[in-house]
């Protein structure tokens, strides 16, 4: 009867991991329109460059760039992503106190309310997007988010570590631990 059980779970948790790497984050809609700010996370490939282009075609107003190194200056940016000097000055905040997922939606959230706005463009690699957007969701009540995924080519560790994040981050919500 344990056997049953535990190959019953073995089998459950072998399909939601099929299942979470084939339904990866996407980029948002064409027709998304345009929300109050963008937030990229950082730590992956092409996130900061894919939003500061969404700022720039007017997709948000301000973009912050959440969980930056403290030693990253937005000199260092303009000059790695070959962007405008004059928009990264204007309309970027790097933000540097969250050093995960969860503590990048505080972070965000804090920086929302000082601005007070309302909606948000995330933007993070297509992998991590479940378990961002599932943070973001719980810590911005209110906020309407528009997932914008970059896309990668994860490879099959990359994919497995986040898999079982993602599981093991909502167990310890649904826990309350």
């Amino acid at each position: 009867m344990i056997a049953r059980f535990l190959s019953f779970v073995a089998i459950l948790y072998a399909l939601g991991f099929a299942l979470f790497a084939v339904t990866l984050g996407t980029p948002a809609p064409l027709d998304a329109g345009a929300t109050d700010a963008i937030v990229a996370i950082t730590g992956g490939q092409g996130r900061i460059e894919h939003a500061a282009k969404l700022l720039a075609d007017g997709k948000g107003k301000r973009l912050l760039i959440a969980g930056a190194d403290p030693s990253v200056r937005k000199e260092d940016l303009v000059r790695r992503i070959g962007g405008r000097k004059n928009l990264f000055d204007c309309c970027v905040d790097l933000g540097s106190e969250s050093v995960d997922t969860r503590s990048n939606a505080e972070e965000a959230m804090r920086w929302l309310q000082r601005r007070h706005y309302s909606s948000i463009r995330l933007v993070t690699s297509d992998w991590h997007m479940r378990r961002a957007a599932y943070e973001f969701n719980r810590q911005l009540d209110g906020i309407r988010i528009v997932p914008d995924a970059v896309r990668t080519e994860p490879a099959f560790m990359t994919l497995f570590a986040e898999y079982n994040k993602y599981l093991l981050r909502r167990l310890s919500v649904w826990l309350d631990i």
